[in-house]
């Protein structure tokens, strides 16, 4: 047994490696990502305190982001299967950091809306152009690992934000805080413009690391599909129906959690950072976990089907306990419950955006992901809706926690039967 984890430890050496610093550039640039979009969240106690805001006009300015979040999605989604990778995300970053910065500019509730409006834009081309180039750089045996090592970025990001925010909120104030957070972009991008290139084109990419992230594409990839046809496969409202039920979830833990902790269990900014980031710690081992379980699974029994769905199920029911909230006082319980849900949010969600690239054509590959990721910012779009009111009028959080404590299981359900066995799609005119 040693021998044989010794020559497929050698084999992996000699085929090469540079694909995974692709892969640590894409998580660094979610991090960044979600830095910048968790800073309303942390702060709302601060601004709610010198902008005015209530419960509802926050959810309208949340809204205002997931409107924009949700246009960019469609456009950037298409723009990523059509354009070049490194001028898409480098612009996206450009934008979204500029945004995040114009936030310290801001001095009432429409200037905030606005530059959420501003950044949500930019934001949305992080996960369609990240899927793409992964479906680019991986062959399918490791895209779900490669996910969720990515897309662990958006757990870091809520692990930096609260260990980082707080205090220099208190230390420099709101404003000098959101040009800290916009600034961190622009130190990424100038590595990504120095260092990425197409991988049949880098030169630190080996023949031989060539041939294995093309080892297993068989897909025709010159075939012309409009955006609106992509609409033609159940596998497409699959994955619509699975983004639709889930990611309104994600958002409330995003934009909700520290206003939950502040109104619920009276911690105050100066304290918020030690729970979230327990939160968010577990959130990042669960992408890794979810994207690990996936690509062990695919490795050993080579069925993507059994692979996603079984991860996927796992996660579906490891978010359950948090229906059970409103019956714990127990911060640490709180902490616990919600910590799990999140992360087997950031593990279905890795399995989630990896079934595209196990049964789309690559060049299909960010439209599907942009069409997906319009219907979660839709479904989010109204959730928010509803969360400003129900806060607004009851102040409860528990039935806002049930609806995500379900949401994961019936999702699930819905994206077998449109497809119950995962195949490569083959295109029609």
């Amino acid at each position: 047994m040693k021998i044989m984890e010794a020559q497929a430890a050698g084999a992996q050496s000699a085929v090469g490696r540079y694909r995974w610093t692709i892969c640590a550039l894409i998580f660094f640039a979610t991090t960044i990502n979600y830095m910048d979009r968790q800073m309303l969240g942390l702060l709302a106690p601060l601004l709610q305190k010198d902008i005015g805001w209530n419960q509802v006009q926050y959810a309208q300015t949340v809204m205002v982001f997931t409107v924009a979040y949700a246009v960019g999605l469609a456009i950037f989604g298409r723009i990523a299967d059509r354009f070049s990778t490194k001028a898409v995300y480098g612009s996206a970053m450009a934008m979204w950091s500029l945004a995040a910065m114009l936030h310290a500019v801001a001095s009432s509730v429409p200037g905030f809306a606005a530059v959420r409006g501003l950044l949500g834009f930019g934001e949305a081309a992080n996960f369609p152009v990240a899927i793409r180039t992964t479906a680019t750089w991986f062959p399918k045996k490791e895209r779900a690992l490669a996910t969720g090592l990515w897309n662990m970025g958006a757990t870091i990001g809520g692990i930096v934000a609260p260990a980082f925010v707080p205090i220099a909120a208190v230390m420099w104030g709101w404003r000098a805080t959101f040009i800290a957070g916009g600034a961190t972009g622009f130190i990424w991008l100038a590595v990504w413009l120095f260092v990425y290139r197409q991988p049949a084109q880098h030169p630190s990419v080996s023949k031989s690391e060539l041939d294995y992230i093309n080892s297993d594409r068989d897909e025709a990839v010159e075939q012309s599909v409009s955006w609106l046809s992509v609409l033609k496969y159940r596998e497409t409202w699959a994955f619509i129906v699975g983004k639709l039920l889930t990611d309104p979830v994600w958002w409330f833990y995003l934009f909700w959690l520290p206003k939950w902790l502040n109104e619920s269990r009276h911690i105050d900014i100066r304290n918020l950072g030690l729970p979230l980031i327990a939160i968010y710690t577990m959130a990042s081992v669960g992408s890794v976990a979810g994207g690990w379980l996936s690509s062990h699974l695919m490795a050993r029994y080579n069925k993507p089907n059994f692979a996603r769905k079984i991860s996927m199920g796992i996660c579906a029911v490891c978010v359950v306990p948090i229906a059970t909230l409103s019956h714990f006082q127990s911060l640490w319980y709180a902490v616990f419950a919600v910590g799990l849900a999140a992360a087997a949010h950031q593990g279905w969600s890795a399995n989630l955006v990896t079934l595209v690239g196990d049964v789309f054509p690559r060049r299909l590959v960010g439209t599907v992901v942009g069409i997906g990721g319009v219907a979660g910012m839709v479904g989010s779009f109204f959730y928010s809706g509803v969360i400003g009111e129900t806060l607004q009028r009851t102040g409860q959080y528990w039935a806002l926690f049930a609806v995500g404590a379900s949401a994961y299981l019936v999702a699930l359900g819905i994206i077998h039967l449109l497809m119950p066995r995962m195949a490569p799609v083959k295109l029609r005119d």
